[in-house]
């Protein structure tokens, strides 16, 4: 190739992976994607804080437990169902699902009634909706997205999840006392919005086989039964899990040994200015930082990272965000404690969108909704063993803990190196039958 050959070829590379070039249906994804999130962040714990005030924090905490289990459930539905019945419909219905339970709920929160039976059986009803259609979301963004583009499509997709978060958090904690009811029926009204987008624009996505797939109960167990039996794949949801264990431990291990070990410091003394911190609020530091760093930086590193092979963002990437675990696990210091915030949020920004990428190239296109349904899986099972630190973490001294973490982090990597070997050998074998 001559060197106006490959410099056009680079520009038309680089014209390519731009947010205009992608698919319709992943600028739509990304738009509606941020709004549910945003009402999933703001609304989902005010829902848990008003059950508790009704019926107390006991019975508050058995209730979610119910929400989240029948979450789980849909989340599998809504796999199986996608892949009989196709993306667009599954994920109309859903949203639609959402639209109304939101209206009630606001109507079972108003002056003209109130109920807390209704509430929690909305809440429940909304979640079940909700996951009914992430399966499909996500699965539809792999259909049209490329190997070459999807590094993008979920470095752009991180990118509004953690913007998501903030927002939502902000809002939720600014607005819950006395404004909930509004913050409800905005929720409704922002839902049909999206709703009404889905049915206009988005369109279906499936892969053709050809006839049409199995429905009823029996074909959904024996599809997630060939899920189960696909090793690769369950290297990757391990490789997840043992990941999303780490990232966790802020909500969990960490955050009690912060509170109980912490001590009151001055993390910023400028002039008449300063800012003493104890564990709770150095606490709330670190999460800001993370997630205002996240919005801040992850555009950028597309463009920084360019030139970055794969797998040095994946194994740099998974270890940066371990180590800055690690310190999390031992340190009192808020200095140190910030720039490991700061190093951990670099490793996860640089990491993520490779890691979403290799899921989607290494999945049956086939079955990619029940797929990624089970996929989700990892998040849960990242909770127990977060949970499970907490105990652990009152036998076991922080270093332990922080030893522990690098444990996961050296098996995770070991697991993402199995997986990219497996990826290159697949890649080598589609272009010996194309040749052929």
């Amino acid at each position: 190739m001559s060197t106006a050959e490959a410099k056009k070829a680079t520009d038309d590379e680089r014209t390519a992976l731009t947010l205009r070039s992608l698919h319709p249906n992943i600028r739509l994804r990304l738009g509606v994607g941020f709004v549910q999130r945003l009402l999933s962040v703001m609304l989902m714990p005010l829902l848990v804080i008003h059950l508790a005030g009704l019926y107390g924090a006991a019975v508050a905490g058995a209730l979610t437990v119910c929400v989240a289990a029948a979450g789980i459930a849909a989340n599998f539905l809504g796999g199986h169902l996608a892949d009989v019945h196709g993306r667009r419909p599954v994920m109309v219905a859903g949203e639609f699902g959402a639209t109304l339970t939101f209206a009630l709920l606001a109507l079972a929160n108003s002056p003209w009634w109130s109920s807390g039976t209704a509430t929690f059986g909305l809440f429940l009803l909304n979640t079940c909706c909700s996951q009914l259609a992430t399966p499909a979301a996500d699965a539809m963004m792999v259909d049209v997205s490329t190997p070459e583009n999807r590094p993008l499509v979920y470095t752009i997709n991180y990118w509004s999840i953690n913007l998501a978060f903030t927002v939502g958090a902000l809002l939720g904690g600014f607005l819950y006392d006395g404004h909930f009811l509004q913050l409800l029926t905005g929720a409704a009204v922002l839902c049909l919005l999206t709703t009404a987008v889905m049915w206009r624009w988005i369109s279906e996505t499936a892969p053709s086989t050809g006839a049409p797939g199995a429905s009823g109960p029996a074909a959904m167990v024996r599809g997630y039964l060939a899920v189960a039996r696909d090793r690769v794949f369950l290297r990757q949801l391990a490789a997840a899990a043992l990941i999303a264990a780490v990232e966790m431990q802020i909500g969990y291990y960490i955050a009690v040994r912060l509170v109980d070990e912490f001590p009151r410091q001055t993390l910023l003394d400028v002039g008449p200015f300063g800012l003493d911190v104890d564990g709770t609020a150095i606490l709330g530091v670190l999460r800001a930082v993370n997630a205002a760093l996240v919005v801040a930086l992850i555009l950028a590193a597309k463009t920084l990272l360019g030139r970055v092979g794969e797998r040095t963002r994946l194994y740099g990437g998974i270890t940066v965000f371990i180590v800055g675990y690690m310190i999390w696990a031992v340190s009192n210091s808020g200095p140190v404690l910030i720039a490991a915030a700061v190093l951990l949020t670099v490793g996860e920004i640089v990491s993520v969108p490779v890691r979403q990428a290799l899921l989607a190239d290494l999945i049956d296109p086939e079955a990619r909704t029940k797929y990624m349904a089970a996929y989700a899986l990892n998040a849960r099972v990242g909770l127990l063993v977060a949970a499970l630190c907490v105990t652990l973490g009152a036998f076991v001294p922080a270093v332990g803990m922080s030893l522990l973490y690098a444990t996961a982090g050296v098996a995770a990597l070991l697991l993402y190196r199995s997986l990219l070997g497996v990826r290159t050998a697949r890649e080598a074998e589609t272009n010996l039958v194309k040749a052929a």
